[in-house]
């Protein structure tokens, strides 16, 4: 598995509702290595770490350029297809957002997450809005004939505690799944998803496969893949657990001392 096609089609048909891919995100090109070496099937940037290990906040502060090298670094580190998230797509319009995914494809990346928020508040955008911008983005991943996976992520159930998760935020979710699928997105990304029931909705009647992000409430793996998801991620949590181990090491060599 050598070219870009290949691996954008293997990434592709790693997607299947109750076999989920799992995605233990990475930061760099040594968390990179070490996660491949470890039997991953493909790799994905967090942009919570990547910021993080670079000095930055979430939310965009990481300048762009800065993050494409990162990429560009990963992906010449690991034989594997390499997805990578860009946020809200560093764009105040559509056409700013097509230009990052022809960078982000020009590293060598064969996917992206993309996200409906607001990068600087976390509120979403208009349906509309939104789908300008995957329109944008799925024209300028078709331009280099690479089966780039657009992972259209809603942070509908980020605007609300787990306990306010409802039916009308499922409405608005599988409402913004046929929209952008509509639009050319290959998935649907719902962090902050973890009632069993409503992930079974969502799945069962999503147009997009579902990507659910680990978090202390989330169902156990095989609970996900019998719910029908086909994509689990790890978020910011390797991170933190390799800062936690290291903070912890050099606080024991400190002792020793």
């Amino acid at each position: 598995m050598s070219s870009p096609k290949e691996k954008a089609e293997y990434f592709r048909a790693l997607h299947v509702p109750g076999r989920p891919l799992v995605l233990f995100n990475i930061w760099d090109p040594g968390s990179a290595k070490a996660v491949a070496e470890a039997g991953a099937h493909a790799i994905a940037t967090g942009s919570w770490s990547v910021a993080n290990a670079n000095g930055y906040a979430d939310g965009e502060r990481l300048p762009l350029d800065l993050a494409m090298d990162n990429l560009l670094r990963i992906v010449q580190a690991v034989d594997l297809a390499v997805t990578v998230d860009i946020e809200s797509g560093y764009g105040k319009t559509p056409g700013e957002v097509g230009r990052t995914i022809d960078r982000t494809v020009l590293a060598g990346a064969i996917g992206c997450n993309l996200e409906d928020s607001f990068p600087e508040n976390g509120a979403l955008r208009e349906v509309a809005e939104q789908v300008e911008r995957i329109k944008h983005a799925r024209k300028a991943a078709d331009e280099v004939n690479v089966s780039y996976f657009i992972n259209a992520r809603t942070d509908v159930f980020f605007q609300a505690s787990t306990q306010g998760h409802d039916d009308n935020m499922l409405a608005d979710a599988l409402g913004r799944a046929r929209a952008y699928a509509d639009a050319g997105a290959n998935g649907l990304f719902v962090p902050g998803l973890t009632d069993e029931t409503l992930i079974a909705r969502l799945a069962a009647a999503s147009p997009l496969p579902i990507n659910i992000m680990v978090g202390e409430k989330t169902p156990s793996l095989s609970r996900l893949a019998q719910l029908g998801v086909a994509r689990v991620s790890h978020g910011p949590n390797p991170y933190l657990a390799a800062m936690k181990t290291l903070q912890n090491a050099a606080r024991d060599a400190a002792i020793a001392i």
